[in-house]
């Protein structure tokens, strides 16, 4: 058995010309991660918790497994709260 996890990270959507952004819920990530577990029996799950990283949407970041994610002293920075599935297969 490995130990691995698994993140629901927030859905972001793009704007248009008269139109914003939008972001997931936290309760929908979180369906979306109990939708995972339910799915997945066959794994051990460990822990799950939640996870507040900066700018993980941005394009030349990796999402919420970069190992380096930047926040800037005159610039602004989105915080994103994402759900992590620690378990064993």
């Amino acid at each position: 058995m490995s130990l691995k996890a698994k993140d629901f990270v927030p859905e972001k959507t793009k704007g248009g010309m008269f139109k914003s952004g939008k972001i997931q819920t936290f309760q929908e990530t979180l369906e979306a991660a109990n939708t995972w577990i339910a799915e997945n029996s066959q794994f051990k799950v460990l822990n799950v918790e939640t996870v507040v990283l900066p700018n993980i949407h941005e394009s030349d970041e990796e999402g919420s497994q970069d190992t380096e994610l930047w926040t800037g002293g005159e610039s602004s920075s989105h915080w994103y709260q994402l759900v992590r599935v620690w378990y064993k297969d």
